[in-house]
């Protein structure tokens, strides 16, 4: 399975949450992305084979212009706690398994 890189308007805590079922996966803010622009984020997810984890609807449009890689787990949820967004991304591990590891 890819690795998942967590966008800025997610918490970086979601690394350490997720370590045991996610493992190396990293938060934009690790590596000198936080304030990117998503052009770049976008270009490192491809360039690097992550997936990207955002709330953010402008990698969807991105998907749409640029086809993937990467592919992007887009959570559509308004005000929610990380604990939540991370039991979100733990109750559908096989879900995106699935997405990872299908080539289309």
């Amino acid at each position: 399975m890819k690795l998942l890189l967590f966008d800025e308007n997610l918490s970086p805590r979601l690394t350490e949450f997720l370590a045991d079922i996610f493992p190396g996966s990293i938060h934009v803010s690790s590596i000198g992305l936080g304030n990117a622009f998503d052009k770049a984020v976008w270009e490192y997810a491809r360039q690097n084979d992550y997936m990207i984890v955002t709330k953010d609807a402008d990698f969807s449009e991105l998907s749409l212009l640029f086809s993937f890689p990467p592919k992007i787990i887009w959570i559509r949820r308004g005000n929610c706690s990380t604990k939540d967004i991370g039991n979100l991304l733990r109750n559908n591990y096989r879900a995106i398994a699935e997405l990872s590891d299908n080539p289309d």
